[in-house]
């Protein structure tokens, strides 16, 4: 790794340009000008963040609250742990833990660091572990292995989104820094009373396990308030998800971005209402002009994303998108279930706070829902798996095509979405595969993942 890639902590360099960027768009235009020039690298990204208006900035300012905590942790005498994006981090700050979504901080890393995130994520081949692994966590981790972030206290994760590579990554990373790890587990099936019974002793467990490393009782009634707070940011998230159905699709495209980033980091605390409330109120005015969410209020073509976004630096597909006056109508990272939301189809979660029983349940029943967890747990066919999520979603959304982006990783998605391609454009959608690595540009570059999506969208007439 070059030396000058270790010269500050990998959470500091995100939250500084972060919080900058929101304090600085919020100074005279000159003096935001002014800034731009001084950081070539990250310019368009901010600039685009800036000139979403509030919303942009609201999530500049939210993140830079996450990554604040992160930094604060050890002053503050709380504990900090590795955790995915398949968990829910509610019972997490209930019990005064930071989560280090590493999904969520290697996007962090590929969207400012561009030069150095490919050499963290190298720098766990050197630590060991497989370059056969899925991108999302090797960028972060890497960081960690490397000692440019401080060490978490231990790792704590949900049935790690039934994919083996993450699975395998958050275990590496325990017997690396020879720390505590628990993981719950899940059964075949999440609805029936055998899975629900199973489901509750596991989470009970998993409870004694962050009892015993933070030397802390589980405070119910701070579980509860989290609770019904996240109940209403479930409740705008379905009302923001909602306007999707209409044509043009008020909601701009990276709102779906900012809704799991915020969702996997900050659920039940104010800054994710503050953020949800403000991209939901842009929207509706949006519905209210009947306007598109993209820069010129036009929608031209509508496109919903069957798996994960692209995330190179600078956030190039969302701009792609936009210039193409196209909808990104939301993928698998922004579909909880929750019992209001549009698309849920026979299953969904319930939030109830009466008891603490009933608490876990909830929860235990959230983390069977959340992404990959629900719909990727077996044959992409079967009832209420990928491929029938995916048509039910595009009857009620309308898109004019569907397209999938992931990692080579990802091998249980990779296994399956050529039958899973093959399948929608049979139902009449097509299709297409992008081939990039969604965290790592160095497997694709952006110009050729452009060029090819381009070809796509002329070939089959979208132009």
């Amino acid at each position: 790794m070059r030396q000058e890639l270790t010269e500050y902590d990998f959470i500091w360099s995100v939250n500084n340009l972060l919080s900058t960027a929101a304090k600085t768009a919020k100074g005279t235009p000159k003096e935001y000008q002014a800034l731009l020039k001084r950081i070539p690298h990250f310019a368009d990204l901010i600039d685009s963040m800036v000139g979403l208006g509030e919303p942009g900035i609201v999530f500049l300012e939210s993140f830079a609250e996450y990554t604040d905590m992160i930094l604060n942790a050890k002053a503050q005498g709380k504990k900090t742990c590795f955790t995915t994006f398949c968990q829910s981090p509610v019972i997490l700050h209930a019990m005064g833990v930071v989560p280090l979504v590493l999904e969520v901080l290697t996007v962090a890393g590929t969207l400012i660091r561009k030069s150095a995130i490919g050499e963290f994520m190298d720098y766990c081949l050197e630590a060991g572990f497989t370059e056969t692994s899925c991108s999302s966590q090797r960028g972060s981790m890497g960081a960690y292995l490397a000692g440019l972030a401080e060490k978490p206290d231990f790792v704590l994760i949900d049935t790690p989104g039934i994919c083996d590579t993450n699975a395998n990554s958050f275990a590496f990373a325990a017997a690396h820094f020879d720390i505590p790890f628990y993981q719950l587990n899940y059964p075949p099936t999440i609805d029936d009373d055998r899975a629900i019974e199973y489901h509750r002793k596991d989470f009970k467990h998993m409870i004694s396990f962050l009892e015993e490393q933070t030397g802390k009782k589980l405070n119910v009634e701070r579980l509860r308030e989290l609770m019904l707070e996240m109940q209403r940011q479930d409740e705008m998230v379905c009302e923001l998800q909602d306007l999707q159905r209409l044509i043009p699709n008020p909601v701009p495209g990276i709102y779906n971005l900012f809704i799991y980033a915020i969702r996997f980091t900050l659920a039940g605390l104010p800054a994710c209402t503050r953020m949800i409330d403000v991209m939901l109120k842009k929207a509706k005015e949006n519905a209210k002009a009947n306007r598109a969410g993209t820069t010129s209020g036009k929608e031209e073509k509508r496109a919903l994303f069957v798996y994960i976004d692209h995330y190179a630096a600078n956030l190039p597909l969302f701009n792609f998108l936009d210039q193409h006056n196209i909808s990104h109508l939301g993928g698998i990272l922004d579909r909880y279930y929750q019992e209001d939301a549009f698309y849920k189809g026979s299953t969904s979660y319930k939030t109830e706070t009466q008891t603490l029983d009933a608490m876990i349940d909830s929860l235990a029943r959230q983390n069977a829902h959340l992404p990959m967890v629900k719909q990727i747990r077996g044959p992409y066919d079967s009832p209420e798996m990928w491929l029938e999520e995916i048509k039910r979603l595009a009857e009620m959304l309308n898109p004019d095509m569907t397209i999938y982006s992931g990692t080579p990783g990802c091998r249980n998605t990779w296994g399956m979405v050529k039958l899973l391609v093959n399948d929608l454009e049979k139902t009449g959608y097509p299709t297409h595969i992008i081939n990039s690595d969604a965290f790592d540009d160095r497997v694709e570059s952006w110009e050729a993942t452009a060029h090819r999506l381009q070809e796509f969208l002329d070939l089959r007439g979208f132009n």
